[in-house]
């Protein structure tokens, strides 16, 4: 599979461009005509800097408001042509693109449109160029590929072909499957572009709101498809106009760009015939049963405090590790580890994140598998020294530097705790709450960086994601998506953070990083944990009383229900599926905090009453300038 992507797509001068560009593993670029003006480098020397960044100039683009022009204008867009050529032959590379008129004084057409894109092609010819016609969405006459191509088969011209765009066709709603009786030798080149879905004009949200095929909400897979139908083995690149993307890390952003092309191009060879995109074999993505274990790292004082939390949830020692500082709690179906290693990558983290947690781990199918299409899909492995009678657990680095080890029940590591660990015998959580599993993983990251964990997470796993929504902080918005498997067994809600003044993006600034802010326990009596819990010295989240009273009228409670709620600082929601229950803990450290949930059919994830929560947390907070406790 070639892969391309113009430098329109990421921040950065040239040099920095074409050096991601080749590190995220694209074989080909775009130039965009204004990264090459506003770079001062003669066509020739740049055409010398891209081929030694190991890439192929795949496209220079784009060339405007040409076809269907009155003279004397169609004359000076003959000779701005010439010029382009020009510079396109110092480049090295022999495909423009040129996209549909716009201009006010352009004149419609379909035969005199095909005329001039005749002349241009013999024109193209003497220089051994290409021409390729892309229909622009709000294009003046022409804003269909249908059209497009239609100009393009009455041009009738060897070096006359087309560029498809799936914004443009997905964005106008047009039936992806006209694309299979074209040529595939007519098909110049294809540029992929996803979007969230949006309701505004077609140029302003092409211009701004583009994303990375997977990371949006379009159907560039049936697009695509289309396009693999018709035999088509050229380059796939990505033109991505986001203003988060220019303000980005261009080594990030490339990344993920490569990333969504590898996913795509899984996705397509599973539906299209055997070898259409020439992709290698990876396992398809892994269904996660569960989360196995999470990792705290702690130095030996905060490991102690951080047991007390435990003990208070009703968590117990079940087992001591072998020849490490590894301690594992249990409850339910819930392992929580604390490791106060002295060397090691959790050592590490523990220097820079202070007391966190670090690492999850996962049970999936197979770990081995799931590893194997983490790596195709560019993910970092893991490892570090195995020690004597220890088990090499697959893993990878998370997109925020954290850990994600892999385990199954297919191999030894089903009994890793048993190999590894020194178990209580006959352990039982004497003091247990009814905690029963990990209901799901909250990860704050900056908001800006929330497609790449989407990307990240959907690419690798079988989940899928949730709109979008607002959680309300008193100091901003916090942007909030969830990935999540079918049955519940798997959820991670991504909190994206636009300022270091809420709640969210107080965590990150003061862990030095994004991470897991919080864990939610699920419990199948949240009135009885409560009660055990206030047995065991929890204290609890303290909910205004204004929330009470608005939450009878809101859902009509009987007052009984509405009595005890109030009384243990439990939070309500109800939807068309079912009702949910919330109780917090107070956040630990910089914003760190531990919930459990009762859901009775519940789908959501109480996100109605994060306004209530937030707004309760930062009153337990410490005041600005106190040392951490």
């Amino acid at each position: 599979m070639k892969t391309s992507i113009a430098t329109v797509s990421i921040s950065g001068d040239l040099p920095e461009k074409l050096d991601a560009i080749a590190k995220a593993g694209f074989s080909g670029v775009e130039i965009f005509e204004n990264d090459f003006l506003a770079f001062d480098a003669n066509p020739r020397d740049v055409g010398r800097m891209v081929r030694d960044c190991g890439l192929e100039i795949t496209l220079f683009q784009p060339f405007r408001d040409f076809e269907g022009m009155p003279e004397p204008h169609r004359s000076r867009a003959f000779d701005r042509a010439e010029r382009k050529f020009d510079v396109m032959q110092e480049l090295g590379t022999d495909l423009v693109l040129v996209c549909s008129n716009v201009s006010p004084i352009a004149l419609g057409g379909l035969d005199r449109a095909a005329d001039d894109f005749r002349d241009l092609g013999e024109r193209a010819k003497k220089r051994g160029l290409r021409v390729g016609y892309e229909a622009l969405a709000w294009g003046r006459h022409i804003n269909d590929h249908r059209d497009a191509w239609e100009i393009v088969r009455r041009a009738d011209h060897t070096n006359v072909g087309l560029i498809l765009d799936s914004f443009h066709t997905l964005a106008r709603k047009i039936d992806v499957n006209s694309i299979r009786s074209i040529p595939k030798e007519k098909i110049f080149i294809v540029q992929l572009a996803d979007a969230p879905l949006i309701d505004m004009d077609l140029l302003y949200w092409s211009r701004h709101y583009r994303n990375m095929p997977g990371e949006g909400d379009l159907p560039v897979v049936d697009f695509m498809q289309a396009v693999a139908a018709t035999g088509y083995d050229g380059y796939l690149s990505l033109e991505i106009f986001n203003d988060q993307f220019r303000g980005g890390s261009p080594h990030s952003i490339a990344l993920d760009g490569h990333r969504s092309l590898i996913y795509l191009g899984d996705q397509i060879q599973r539906r299209a015939p055997e070898g259409t995109i020439g992709l290698p074999k990876m396992p398809d993505r892994i269904h996660v049963d569960g989360v196995a274990f999470v990792e705290f790292s702690a130095s030996e004082e905060e490991a102690e405090k951080l047991s007390g939390h435990l003990h208070i949830l009703g968590f117990q020692v079940a087992g001591t590790h072998k020849t490490k500082l590894v301690t594992l709690y249990r409850q339910g179906e819930i392992n929580l580890v604390i490791n106060t290693e002295h060397e090691g990558f959790a050592h590490s983290s523990y220097l820079v994140h202070g007391t966190s947690a670090y690492a999850i781990g996962l049970e999936v199918d197979d770990a081995k598998a799931t590893a194997e299409r983490a790596r195709a899909l560019i993910a970092e492995p893991f490892e570090q020294t195995v020690g004597p009678g220890e088990l090499t657990m697959p893993a990878i680095r998370g997109v925020g530097g954290g850990i994600i080890y892999f385990v199954d029940q297919k191999s030894d590591l089903k009994n890793i705790w048993e190999i590894e660990f020194n178990m209580i015998a006959g352990e039982e959580p004497r003091d247990g709450v009814g905690l029963r599993r990990v209901d799901h993983i909250a990860q704050t990251m900056k908001y800006d960086e929330m497609l790449t964990w989407i990307l990240f997470y959907t690419s690798i796993f079988k989940v899928r994601k949730t709109a979008m929504v607002d959680i309300v902080d008193p100091a901003g918005i916090v942007r909030s998506q969830v990935v999540e498997n079918t049955n519940g067994r798997f959820r991670l809600t991504l909190n994206g953070a636009e300022n270091r003044t809420t709640l969210a993006g107080h965590f990150i600034a003061e862990n030095f990083g994004s991470g897991v802010q919080h864990l939610a326990f699920e419990t199948n009596d949240i009135f009885a944990t409560a009660s055990a819990l206030h047995k065991n010295g929890f204290t609890p989240l303290q909910i205004s009383p204004n929330y009470y009273d608005d939450l009878e009228a809101r859902f009509g409670l009987d007052i009984g229900l509405s009595d005890r709620l109030r009384s243990a600082n439990i939070l309500y929601d109800r939807d068309e599926s079912g009702e949910y229950f919330q109780l917090y803990s107070p956040s630990y450290g910089e914003g760190f905090f531990f919930e459990i949930v009762q859901r009775n059919g519940y789908r959501g994830y109480g996100a109605s009453n994060s306004i209530f929560r937030i707004a309760a947390q930062k009153r337990h907070m410490r005041p600005k300038g106190m040392p951490r406790v």
